[in-house]
């Protein structure tokens, strides 16, 4: 079937190679060919220079390369000579040393060893002042590599075996950060060991001091809403979790009891949204962090300045703790100072990355540039390494107001996802790269616990595939004839503002519009009042949905799919989903909870309570000069930003090379 999409989407249409984002450094230093890498090899060498009447030593530094088995290495032969004349004056040798290369274990890419100092800068589209995370859990912008939780995903581990590019971070990923171990003696204690040798920044109130067991406790009381914080009550994401005491039985453990088993405890308090450690002092002395200027953490960063809608600062922690993961002997962060500054124009962020005003654009900061940007970036850049990331279907796909009498009907809810030509629109509209293929509300990052679309049974699968004729019959049937305009029904699409597609929605309506169903695509101007009417689906017919969800597989059919979830905008009200969830939730092991919501959220793609509508990447893009980055989302849940900027350095020659 033919179909015009508009030259405005024509104009994105990118081959299936051009994702294959990876970049190649240019540098005047010659190559030599090593069996499976490319090598770069420095020559250094000293001129001699003949002084009559003097004894004149010189030096010759050679650069060479020598193969060891798994990792090329830079070696150099320094060789004196003398030559005789008529009078004899010492001159003093000077050694130089040139920067080796070193194979990164976890790519096996040959790269130019960790250099420290220097400033990382990237951009964010705003500044987040408050730095609490209680109630704003989008402190964490302000807080990363700052403060700290007790455990992150493990960056020295091969990327082939775990990339750090998708969602949720499994459990056998986690390895410690403020607590070096923990075990589950029972079903209902779990006790952490705390990490020696941790100290505070050397700031008022904390003043340097040692971190203890008691930290921990502090900030999880906090979150859960016990003790002094009872009146509170916990956190979101903690409210399912049955939560009796949280206690530091020395300066080095704590303990966390439950009121009955929660396969998920470790989950909820390693990957949800307040697993950072804040500073106790801090709160007692101004109830909080919502203040910058009050932030005292663990981590190598301190926050140093900020400005109103400009920028944020923070400097390196001379003490820090932590070593580099891939190169243990390396004490943690690489640079001296990351800046973020704010560019909420994506124009602008081309130009800071193509200046050198940049170093990065992508997920941490929020500024991930479009497919048909990383296409004008490879032209122009082609040095600049680009990397896609997809995590959830971003606000693409369609949730059906339950409330409204017209999708009561399974058969014109089935009809309005049969209307889409899915892998045309993907073709024309996103080059082939985008995840057509359907998904539940469990996405596929989320592998254990998800289905894919070719597994699905077949009298599923059909009503995912482009058939507008079924589709129309389906309308008959339910009761929808054409009117004398041809039109069976009309209804509102309420577009969001963080997250809005228009132009894919016009899409979208463009198809229903041809068997019968006018949709008005419209935009929210006031995002809480939107959000609002999404919560409590006061919106007329269709809004934006959040599925194909790479993120804690209960979390997600709990709040998606139950009917007492706070994201389940059509209003799913199914006694048989909720039994399904809840004994997930009940589970007692993991292959019997991977069961329960696989078998949860087949009934949701077989109820077609969601239009299901792609999954496109967007790209992290990083200058040539930053070394040890290979498009990593997160080291766990809240793990992005400056926790992973510590782990990275500037390679200054080749910057300097550059210009910049």
């Amino acid at each position: 079937m033919a179909k015009t999409l508009g030259m405005r989407w024509l104009v994105m249409s990118l081959s299936a190679t051009m994702l294959l984002l990876f970049a190649s450094a240019c540098a005047t230093t010659e190559t030599i060919e090593v069996p499976g890498e490319t090598v770069v090899v420095e020559k250094i060498v000293t001129e001699t220079v003949e002084v009559p009447g003097e004894t004149v030593v010189v030096k010759e530094v050679v650069t060479e390369t020598i193969e060891v088995p798994g990792e090329t290495v830079v070696v150099e032969k320094e060789v004196v000579k003398t030559v005789e004349v008529v009078k004899a004056v010492p001159v003093e040798v000077i050694k130089e040393v040139r920067a080796a290369y070193v194979t990164d274990p976890t790519t096996g890419h040959v790269v130019v060893a960790p250099e420290y100092g220097g400033t990382f800068t990237y951009a964010r589209k705003k500044i987040q002042t408050n730095a609490d995370m209680i109630p704003n859990r989008f402190g964490s912008g302000a807080l990363g590599g700052v403060a700290e939780q007790l455990a992150m995903a493990d960056w020295g581990i091969d990327r082939k075996v775990f990339d750090h590019m998708q969602r949720p971070t499994p459990l056998w990923i986690m390895v410690g950060q403020l607590a070096e171990s923990w075990n589950m003696p029972d079903d209902l204690t779990t006790t952490f060991k705390i990490r020696s040798g941790v100290n505070w920044h050397d700031k008022a109130p904390m003043n340097g001091r040692k971190f203890i067991a008691s930290d921990i406790a502090y900030n999880y009381e906090r979150y859960f809403g016990l003790g002094k914080w009872s009146e509170n009550g916990p956190v979101a994401p903690y409210k399912a979790v049955p939560i009796e005491s949280v206690t530091a039985t020395d300066d080095s453990t704590v303990e966390f009891k439950l009121t009955k088993p929660h396969l998920s405890f470790l989950d909820d308090i390693f990957n949800a949204y307040h697993p950072l450690i804040l500073a106790p002092e801090v709160i007692e002395q101004y109830g909080d962090h919502s203040d910058w200027k009050n932030v005292v953490g663990t981590g190598p960063f301190a926050i140093t300045n900020m400005v109103e809608a400009t920028s944020m600062t923070w400097t390196k922690n001379p003490d820090y703790w932590g070593f580099d993961e891939k190169f243990p002997e390396n004490r943690l962060p690489y640079v001296d100072q990351i800046t973020a500054l704010v560019m909420p124009d994506g124009a602008t962020r081309i130009s800071g990355l193509r200046t050198g005003k940049l170093d990065y654009v992508g997920w941490s900061g929020g500024t991930q540039v479009t497919i048909d940007q990383a296409s004008t970036l490879r032209e122009t850049n082609p040095g600049m390494k680009l990397f896609p990331y997809t995590y959830r279907s971003n606000g693409t796909s369609f949730a059906m107001n339950l409330s409204n009498p017209v999708f009561q009907d399974i058969r014109v809810r089935k009809a309005m996802q049969m209307a889409q030509d899915l892998e045309t629109i993907n073709t024309i509209m996103f080059g082939g790269l985008a995840k057509w293929k359907p998904q539940g509300i469990i996405g596929d990052g989320a592998s254990d616990y998800f289905t894919p679309f070719d597994e699905w049974p077949e009298e599923v699968k059909k009503g995912y595939m482009y058939d507008p004729e079924g589709a129309e019959k389906l309308l008959d049937e339910a009761g929808y004839p054409r009117g004398t305009d041809g039109i069976r029904f009309k209804t509102v699409y309420e577009g969001g503002i963080h997250f809005a597609d228009m132009a894919l929605a016009d899409v979208a309506a463009s198809y229903w519009a041809e068997i019968g169903i006018d949709v008005v695509i419209t935009q929210a101007t006031d995002r809480a009042a939107h959000n609002a009417s999404m919560k409590e689906r006061t919106y007329e017919g269709l809004g934006p949905a959040y599925i194909g969800y790479d993120r804690s597989p209960t979390f997600l059919m709990n709040c998606y799919a139950h009917s007492e979830g706070t994201c389940n905008r059509p209003g799913t009200n199914d006694p048989g989903i909720d039994a399904l969830v809840e004994a997930a939730m009940a589970a007692t092991t993991y292959e019997e909870q991977q069961r329960l919501i696989k078998e949860a959220d087949a009934s949701v793609i077989a109820n077609h309570y969601y239009v299901w509508y792609f999954k496109i990447p967007d790209i992290s893009v990083v200058n040539p000069w930053v070394v040890s980055y290979n498009g990593e989302y997160a080291l766990g849940f809240m793990q992005r930003f400056n926790q992973m900027f510590a782990r990275v350095w500037i390679d200054s020659q080749m910057k300097a090379a550059s210009g910049y």
